[in-house]
């Protein structure tokens, strides 16, 4: 059986990235053009992808595959098999269902037959009432195929009673509780819908004669397709020959967008709420230098998504910019065996620190976030080893206390550092010179709210900062999880 790519030592103490949803409608070979998305999308998950199309002729036809989209999706005789002018497309990592298990049944697109004809549909974000809808549905006589909570959507789309696909997947989404962005295909239509907060992203574009919903730009910018707008919290769209048809059937509730997509989940050069999420890292780190200066020769990045905010951290603070650490591009799956000596390695497989430029010199590391803090611990030893004077960490977001559940892989809120920990415990802990994180509000001013965090109704999705949990996570708590105010 083919294999998931196993993780980077150096990837292991960082937040995941969710999922990536891709569909293109009237362009001939659409799942090529899908296929591309995908990759342009593969930083949002590599753990498996798929895609399913539909053909005049030849009907809904799917792949599913383990790995990236450059090994699984590139072949003729593959895409081959995937025809028409209709395709959707998804790439996984998954937060729920059989995470680290190779079970194919769980990768996107799902598909069902319904009494109006077949259905696809891919699935952004976390679903926080799964549990309670599955058994429900089991009871009532539903046969699950995988553990994925995305497919109880399809479920109750073939329990509604609705005259067409899109009225069902409406009726079916209202029953639903946490995240989501949707990407769904019939025989003739191609489906967006986001959840009525916006927490996940979701985009559209057009090209040619034909349209793209995407979860981000950078996945329009590979295929040529002009950015026309984001799809609005709470909006549908149904495209077809005829064009765009937009209608909002939630209830209108103010965004509550994920704040740390522009910290580190989306790709540098997409756009993000009329912003360059690069220009956006890169104001984090001015405001991150504001907050947080400390005297030293060199700013270096933990790459890669610590560069642009290092590099606001530098222009900011006047202090001179470099590249300090060398990430190994090309590491790819693991080269040798992973026996003991090669696991001790660790993060150097990964990183490899610039000795002549740091030998004796006072740096700060800048980095997107601490997890649980082995990897920064690792990187730290690695500067020391290296000749470096100090070591001062300057985080480009706030401390991560709370666990996400509206579509990325947090740890148990026991194995974040922050939770247990006070910043200065967390600096001896790391056993580094100096270790601060940008404020909540810095962060907010740093994404152009000027007056930072509105405390009355704070315009973001903030939960993994601030526990402060837009939609309550009921699956969670039924399993003991306990929210802020029971937690102090």
């Amino acid at each position: 059986m083919p294999q998931m790519p196993p993780a980077h030592p150096f990837d292991d103490d960082k937040l995941r990235e969710e999922c990536g949803v891709f569909g293109v409608v009237g362009v001939q070979d659409a799942a090529n053009f899908v296929a591309l998305g995908l990759h342009a999308l593969q930083h949002r998950g590599q753990e498996a992808g798929g895609i399913v199309s539909h053909d005049p002729v030849e009907g809904f036809n799917s792949v599913r595959r383990f790995g990236y989209v450059r090994d699984n999706f590139t072949s003729q005789d593959v895409m081959a098999t995937v025809p028409g002018p209709l395709a959707i497309g998804h790439v996984r990592y998954s937060t729920a269902g059989s995470k680290g298990q190779t079970a194919i049944r769980d990768v996107q697109p799902f598909f069902g037959e319904f009494a109006m004809g077949g259905a696809a549909i891919a699935h952004n974000g976390n679903i926080t009432n799964a549990n309670a809808l599955r058994r429900e549905l089991i009871e009532r006589g539903s046969i699950f195929q995988s553990s994925s909570d995305s497919e109880c959507i399809i479920h109750l789309m073939a329990r509604s009673m609705g005259r067409s696909i899109p009225d069902r997947m409406e009726e079916a989404l209202r029953k639903v509780e946490g995240a989501f962005s949707v990407v769904a295909m019939t025989r003739t239509k191609l489906i967006g819908v986001r959840d009525p907060l916006g927490v996940r992203p979701l985009v559209l574009g057009k090209i040619g004669d034909g349209y793209a919903l995407s979860s981000e730009t950078c996945a329009l910018d590979i295929i040529g397709a002009e950015f026309i707008r984001e799809i609005e919290p709470g909006e549908m769209v149904v495209i077809n020959d005829k064009g765009v048809e937009s209608h909002f059937p939630f209830r209108r509730q103010p965004s509550k967008f994920c704040i740390f997509e522009h910290v580190y989940f989306s790709r540098p050069d997409s756009i993000l709420g009329g912003r360059s999420v690069y220009e956006t890292r890169e104001a984090i780190g001015r405001e991150l230098a504001k907050e947080n200066p400390v005297e030293a020769d060199l700013v270096c990045p933990v790459p890669d998504s610590g560069t642009p905010a290092a590099i606001g951290y530098s222009l900011e603070s006047g202090i001179p910019y470099a590249m300090g650490i060398i990430r190994n591009q090309y590491m790819g799956r693991t080269f040798i065996e992973p026996t003991e000596q090669i696991r001790n390695m660790g993060v150097r497989l990964k990183l490899n620190v610039n000795r002549a430029l740091i030998e004796g010199k006072r740096v700060i590391l800048v980095d997107d976030s601490v997890v649980r803090g082995t990897t920064s611990r690792k990187i730290k030893e690695m500067i020391l080893d290296a000749g470096a004077k100090e070591v001062h960490f300057r985080i480009a977001s706030p401390p991560t206390a709370w666990p996400c559940f509206y579509g990325v892989d947090t740890p148990d809120r026991d194995k974040l550092l922050a939770a247990t920990m006070t910043e200065e415990q967390m600096a001896e802990h790391l056993a580094v010179d100096s270790l601060k994180f940008i404020s909540l509000d810095g962060l907010y001013r740093a994404v152009g709210e000027a007056s930072g965090r509105d405390k009355g109704c704070p315009q973001y999705c903030d939960a993994c900062f601030s526990g402060e949990y837009p939609v309550t996570p009921s699956d969670m708590i039924e399993r003991g999880f306990e929210m802020k105010a029971a937690a102090e």
